[in-house]
């Protein structure tokens, strides 16, 4: 199993790519043998058994197609999925770098396939004008005719393998931008109509000159800009990692804010 699967992880990211559609057993081994440009090659032993465990958990459920068990995330797995979503963006990036030291490991194995062939070819090249005349010659020019068009096969293949790399980080990067506003966006939404179904007076109620219909535009003011506040605090904190003493100034924090608008009701 690849190092970035310790743990559940791989859990974790069997919920994501059901999220991202219906699948059965074989496409999520594919998928992730593509992702790792197939250096991470998990076995149906490995797969299935956590498919069946995450349906008895509830989370997938499945349903049998051209003989096949396609697999398809619940409700309950999107909430587990959902409240996850911090540690699979963390899990996202170290599959990313993961995936970029395998390139270069990569492009390392090619420029010593192609500087072992050069020397070999040089000695040789050396061995046949010492042992062979003009034939030989041509001969070596034959070979070392083959020898270029290896090496420019061998570019070809890379540079078509690092483009198609490349169009898949683009992608991955897209998919989980527009993930990660989906959620925020439906986060915001669920905050303020909550807010709007349990606000609190203004105006009379509380000795102002507020209407009524002033006072309930003001709630839902109030609510949204609420909702902006912890949405922006939530990016911050997906970025970075918080100890104990930051959990305990932002509670702190958070407090004094809390009293200051309080007193603003109270006034």
């Amino acid at each position: 199993m690849s190092p970035v699967f310790g743990h559940g992880r791989l859990r974790l990211y069997l919920l994501k790519l059901l999220e991202e559609s219906p699948r059965h057993g074989y496409e999520v081994i594919r998928l992730l043998q593509d992702r790792f440009l197939g250096v991470y090659s998990p076995s149906p032993g490995t797969i299935y058994p956590r498919l069946a465990r995450l349906e008895e958990e509830g989370l997938v459920t499945h349903e049998v197609v051209e003989g096949k068990k396609v697999f398809t995330l619940t409700d309950q797995g999107r909430a587990e999925l959902a409240d996850r979503m911090d540690e699979l963006a963390d899990l996202e990036r170290e599959i990313t770098a993961s995936v970029q030291d395998i390139a270069r490991e990569v492009k390392e194995d090619v420029r010593q396939t192609v500087r072992s062939l050069r020397q070999e070819l040089t000695q040789m090249a050396r061995n046949i004008n010492q042992e062979h005349g003009r034939d030989s010659r041509d001969a070596w020019r034959g070979q070392k005719d083959e020898w270029r068009r290896q090496r420019e096969e061998q570019k070809d293949e890379w540079r078509r393998q690092r483009e198609e790399q490349k169009e898949e980080w683009r992608r991955q990067k897209r998919q989980w931008k527009d993930e990660t506003d989906r959620w925020k966006s439906e986060w915001r939404r669920i905050w303020t109509e909550t807010w709007s179904m349990t606000g609190f007076p203004f105006g009379p109620e509380r000795g102002g000159d507020v209407s009524a219909e002033q006072a309930t535009a003001n709630d839902a003011a109030l609510g949204q800009s609420l909702a902006d506040f912890v949405s922006d605090i939530r990016s911050g904190a997906a970025e970075t990692r918080l100890s104990d003493a930051d959990l305990a100034a932002c509670r702190a924090i958070l407090e004094d804010a809390a009293a200051q608008i309080k007193s603003r009701f109270d006034s």
